[in-house]
């Protein structure tokens, strides 16, 4: 495809792998993954985070989430306790090892926005903000594609 081609979607999807393939490269530095160290910057350090806030927060399926949260136990990042609030609730919280890594993660992250920030004006990273806020409300207000548009069978 040539530049012209290319279709927002595609822009967007291989930035985003790009991106993925680079914190995964990080990430495995403490064998870890991408999503594991976003969970980690998901989880409030001090206060802990109920597990079905997790979810919605990641932007991730129950079962996907389920799966990474599982994986973090056994390695020793995380610990589940009851949700004092909420007897059927468990909170998530980190553990010391939990909190070093979430510390490496949220250091790549900031990295990464820094270098982005030393390379691209600040009018020209307002901007970019701006479409992807349209683009979302678009999608989340389902003003793309009309209801009544039929689908091919």
């Amino acid at each position: 495809m040539s530049k012209k081609e290319i279709t927002i979607d595609h822009a967007l999807r291989a930035t985003w792998q790009a991106i993925t393939k680079m914190y995964n490269e990080q990430a495995a530095q403490l064998d870890s993954t991408m999503a594991t160290g976003f969970a980690l910057l998901s989880i409030d350090p001090e206060e802990g985070t109920p597990s079905t806030a997790l979810g919605p927060r990641m932007g991730m399926e129950a079962t996907s989430l389920s799966r990474t949260l599982k994986s973090m136990e056994e390695r020793g990042l995380i610990e589940r306790r009851p949700n004092p609030a909420d007897g059927r609730g468990v909170l998530i919280f980190l553990t010391e090892f939990g909190k070093k890594n979430r510390d490496f993660s949220k250091d790549r992250v900031l990295k990464f926005n820094e270098a982005i920030r030393n390379n691209i004006e600040a009018e020209k990273i307002d901007h970019f903000f701006e479409v992807i806020n349209v683009i979302n409300d678009l999608i989340q207000n389902k003003k793309v594609y009309k209801t009544t548009e039929t689908t091919i069978k």
